[in-house]
């Protein structure tokens, strides 16, 4: 796998700025309220056609003045633990806190590369602030400014030289999991039991997860990208700054997944938000599985499990394609069982289909229900074709696209997925005009 270079420092240093700079994106949450970072996000980089991946972690602190100090400061060593070459990032504009020779002491005893970055420096006439710093007895340090990129590409030049070599992965196949939901129905305590470490934080007060945090896992020699992201209130709920920014990047989320598992609280019954969630996820077109949470709570009896899924095809009829389970991430009751799911999902949401068979089913289904007319004359079906997969996605030629009644596409659809055993996927079918003149021959000529 390509090597890994993370990014550590105290709260509000430009972690995530300086992350977003080298990534080239904007994965990171950047905001100027200390602690925004707490889960760590993983971006891949390159610099002089060398690629690594880059990891930006919590604020590091050593004092528990914020409730998921203790947690964030697992999470730092766990990156320092696997990270190929540490960065710490430092405040040129602030100076030296407690924080960062707290910090400089745990890396001495370090044996991996690590490079220190004095941040906030924006010219070279900045670089005095840097003299205070040296005290904390680092030999070099790299004068950047993250927001202005000075400094970036000499720091770059020197970080690329001490990486390892890597053998690329080709995870080309890989199935990408979003893991979505309403705040604290489990999500990342999912994510966690299938990764059997604690990479996500858990806690039972809402909206501990503010990033997307993707995470590779291998269940029975399969690779699997999972997705956790911050839970997705109602809009009326959304207040904080910081929130509505977490939740465009759920959403953004379900944009780059392949299959959403959409996590409700059994114990809280369904809700109207998870009906809209699981609406997001349909609207993007993602493979989805319904995932009852929390079943371990529910007090139950020959008919429970049979009401909930009445209730789910009930409140969510768009969404008749998609299977549903009763899974406890606490327990680990059924979490195995979501993977032979997702791999069902997966190859109904990534098949193609012939032509010759694709229109051969459309020639049945219109003989078996013909249209009704459109203003006296017959609508004409001329010839089908698949246009893409992830989601299967097909269009038909019609003289008269928009006089195509609902009913009747959806009738059309249902004859796609009986014939072609799509049961597990969403289906989209598209109705056009037919361009370009018929091919006429031409008359032949008598000869003289």
């Amino acid at each position: 796998m390509k090597p890994i270079v993370a990014i550590v420092g105290r709260p509000n240093v430009g972690k995530s700025t300086f992350f977003n700079r080298i990534t080239g994106s904007k994965d990171a949450l950047v905001d100027n309220f200390p602690g925004v970072t707490r889960d760590s996000i993983y971006g891949n980089a390159s610099w002089n056609d060398v690629e690594f991946t880059l990891v930006d972690t919590g604020g590091f602190s050593l004092e528990d003045d914020d409730d998921f100090a203790h947690q964030i400061r697992f999470q730092v060593k766990q990156a320092i633990e696997d990270a190929d070459i540490i960065v710490l990032l430092l405040d040129g504009k602030y100076g030296i806190s407690p924080f960062d020779k707290d910090i400089v002491e745990i890396l001495r005893s370090v044996t991996k590369p690590v490079f220190y970055a004095v941040n906030k420096i924006d010219g070279a006439e900045q670089e005095k602030n840097m003299y205070d710093l040296y005290s904390l007895g680092i030999e070099t340090l790299y004068p950047v400014s993250a927001e202005h990129r000075y400094g970036i590409s000499s720091f770059l030049d020197d970080l690329v030289l001490a990486l390892p070599e890597f053998a690329e992965e080709k995870l080309q196949d890989i199935i990408k999991l979003a893991v979505i939901g309403r705040p604290n129905v489990g999500k990342s305590s999912l994510v966690n039991h299938i990764l059997g470490e604690n990479r996500m934080l858990v806690s039972n007060i809402p909206g501990t997860t503010r990033d997307a945090v993707d995470s590779v896992c291998k269940i029975n020699r399969k690779s699997y990208l999972l997705i956790d992201t911050a839970g997705i209130r109602r809009r009326g709920k959304v207040s904080k700054k910081i929130e509505k920014f977490s939740i465009i990047k759920a959403l953004r989320s379900l944009d780059r997944c392949d299959v959403a598992l959409i996590v409700m609280d059994a114990n809280e019954g369904i809700t109207e938000q998870d009906i809209n969630i699981a609406g997001y996820a349909f609207e993007r077109g993602c493979g989805c599985i319904l995932l009852l949470n929390k079943w371990d709570l529910i007090e139950k009896d020959s008919h429970t499990i049979k009401k909930y899924y009445e209730q789910l095809r009930m409140e969510a009829k768009y969404l008749s394609f998609a299977p549903a389970i009763t899974t406890s991430a606490l327990t680990g009751q059924r979490v195995a069982k979501i993977f032979k799911l997702v791999d069902e999902v997966y190859s109904q949401y990534a098949i193609r289909i012939g032509t010759g068979k694709l229109n051969r089913i459309f020639k049945t289904a219109i003989e078996k229900n013909e249209p009704s007319l459109h203003k006296g004359q017959r609508l004409k079906f001329y010839y089908a074709t698949q246009i893409s997969a992830k989601p299967p996605t097909f269009v038909c030629f019609v003289n008269y696209p928009d006089a195509v009644h609902f009913s009747y596409k959806r009738y059309l659809i249902n004859q796609i997925r009986l014939e072609a055993g799509l049961d597990k996927t969403p289906v989209r079918l598209f109705f056009r005009q037919r361009t370009g003149k018929p091919y006429k021959k031409h008359p032949k000529t008598k000869k003289m």
